[in-house]
């Protein structure tokens, strides 16, 4: 009987740590998200006589390869 608990437990962990890693990455996306809506209010009322230029497109590029990337990683360590 301990053994069934000790492999529930351990499959709850799991789960625990997948959503939790999910949650995390979501929450590195809606912050890159929220900074690209900043980024075109910007653009758009010209604030500071257009001090802060559009978001390069390479380097938003880089940042979702990453956050897929480490979806990935937690696929195949749990998987």
């Amino acid at each position: 009987m301990d053994v069934n608990k000790n492999l529930r437990d351990i499959e709850i962990a799991k789960l625990a740590f997948i959503g939790a890693s999910i949650a995390t990455l979501g929450d590195g996306i809606a912050a890159l998200a929220a900074g690209l809506a900043l980024d075109a209010l910007q653009q758009d009322n010209q604030v500071q006589n257009n001090s802060r230029n559009a978001p390069d497109e390479s380097s938003i590029q880089i940042q979702i390869d990453y956050f897929i990337d480490e979806l990935i990683k937690i696929r195949n360590n749990v998987g």
